[in-house]
């Protein structure tokens, strides 16, 4: 069984609006004098966005954008509706990130501690949030692990875990910032398959083309700019024409 894609916010909460999607208006964003995002403006509503380019292009601070983990310095990113720059928590609940390495975001010392951690700080009642948990370590193999050590798992089970710990949330929406990188063939393709599953709308940055087999939209960045945005084979195209030139 897979989650299902929340349709409303908490009440009392900030009101969303589900259908608006994900928009950045205007964005820029600099590191000191260095720009490393210019002039986006785009609407993402599609199930599966990919997001690929160069090291250094701006796409791993384009992923971080959509959840508020980096707050932009021009422009408006909008969530449903929720301003990151001033309904971050209200975002955060929205929208689930993955980190490509999973050691930055294993931070309690057993399997089921480290996936419970964000169910206890919304204060999901303790009976609710067991039952959560060992429905996700489930689903996920890692339910023979639960009072294991996190930090000696395999680098395969350690990604797992982390991608457990954001769907344990029930996120509408989650940001993959290069999921695969650090796995090898058989764990990057077990990756790969958990997150064609998902019923949340999913934006991926990779390295790995083949992932975005089967996407909706795929953006290329490159100098901070979004240069393609389109179907995934000729976004490819585009992008191996690009780096051809380098």
């Amino acid at each position: 069984m897979r989650f299902r894609r929340p349709g409303t916010v908490a009440a009392g909460a900030d009101v969303a609006d589900p259908g608006r999607g994900v928009e950045l208006r205007g964005v820029g964003h600099r590191y000191g004098d260095r720009v490393v995002l210019a002039g986006i403006d785009l609407t993402l509503t599609e199930p599966r966005v990919g997001v690929i380019g160069a090291n250094g292009s701006g796409k791993s601070t384009f992923a971080r954008l959509l959840n508020g983990l980096v707050v932009p310095e021009e422009g408006q990113v909008l969530v449903d509706g929720l301003d990151t720059r001033t309904q971050v928590r209200a975002v955060r609940r929205r929208v689930g990130f993955v980190f490509q390495d999973p050691d930055a975001q294993i931070v309690h010392p057993t399997v089921a501690e480290d996936v419970g951690y964000g169910l206890e700080n919304q204060g999901v009642p303790a009976g609710e949030r067991a039952a959560r948990v060992a429905e996700v370590l489930a689903r996920y193999g890692l339910a023979g692990h639960a009072d294991h050590p996190a930090h000696l798992l395999s680098g395969g089970q350690k990604q797992l875990l982390a991608i457990a710990g954001v769907l344990v949330m029930r996120p509408a929406r989650i940001v993959f910032d290069e999921p695969t990188t650090l796995l090898d063939l058989v764990n990057a393709r077990r990756v790969g398959e958990l997150i064609a599953g998902l019923e949340q709308q999913v934006v991926v940055v990779t390295h790995q083309l083949d992932l975005l087999d089967g996407f909706d939209r795929v953006l290329v960045v490159d100098g901070g700019r979004v240069v393609e945005d389109a179907a995934p084979a000729p976004a490819v195209a585009a992008y191996r024409s690009l780096m051809a030139t380098r």
